[in-house]
């Protein structure tokens, strides 16, 4: 099975990552990919001089949370 999840890596581009059976080896390779740009994007978002930048960082951070409530729902690493 694949899992799509949108705005994860620079504004307008995917990430696919494919379930592994068993250990959920993607779906955790996805998770730290997440955290990372996310890490990235509050750091931007403390030196954003605008606040259309800061609605743009924000909004992503939005995106990169919800798509990590849904890979951290139980099942969601166990999906073949």
């Amino acid at each position: 099975m694949d899992i799509l999840i949108e705005g994860c890596v620079e504004p307008g581009s995917r990430a696919l990552a494919t379930s592994v059976c068993g250990d959920g080896g993607a779906v955790s390779t996805v998770i730290e990919n997440l955290l990372l740009r996310k890490q990235k994007l509050v750091e931007q978002l403390e030196k954003a001089p605008s606040v259309e930048d800061r609605d743009k960082i924000e909004h992503q951070l939005e995106q990169i949370n919800t798509a990590l409530d849904f890979l951290d729902r139980p099942g969601s690493r166990d999906a073949k």
